[in-house]
């Protein structure tokens, strides 16, 4: 199967295909002319490395699967990848919910001005002209 076909059955670019070689994810066989040639396997893994990608794995993380993956056979190593992955994934998530929350915040305080959060309502630092204050005539 060419690497067109390959990529019009697994929905992704002929440039994803070859950033999977690159990075060891997928092989090919060359033709003579060096074209790229996929089993019929490849639509599947494609999908399944696209499956990995969008739960948040890198292509480091998904290459250290692929053994597993490749065996039918689980590991405890892999489950701990999988694992360190959602706890990143989790504090991140905690990471950017402590910024909505700072940035909504914000956007109370400018709908909401006060003294307190914002200098040009507080009292100016000198007293009007009052009737007690006298005035140095030159």
């Amino acid at each position: 199967m060419r690497i067109g076909e390959v990529a019009r059955l697994a929905g992704v670019s002929t440039r994803a295909l070859r950033y999977y070689e690159e990075q060891g994810l997928l092989t090919s066989e060359r033709t003579v002319s060096e074209q790229r040639i996929y089993p019929e396997s490849a639509v599947e893994r494609v999908k399944l490395l696209q499956q990995l990608f969008s739960a948040g794995l890198s292509s480091r993380k998904i290459l250290q699967l692929l053994p597993c993956i490749d065996s039918g056979q689980s590991s405890p190593e892999a489950f701990e990848i999988m694992r360190v992955e959602r706890d990143r994934i989790t504090a991140a998530m905690a990471d950017l919910v402590a910024t909505r929350d700072v940035l909504d915040r914000m956007i109370d305080i400018a709908h909401n001005p006060t003294p307190e959060h914002c200098p040009a309502l507080r009292d100016t630092p000198w007293a009007p002209l009052g009737a007690d204050d006298s005035v140095v005539a030159s």
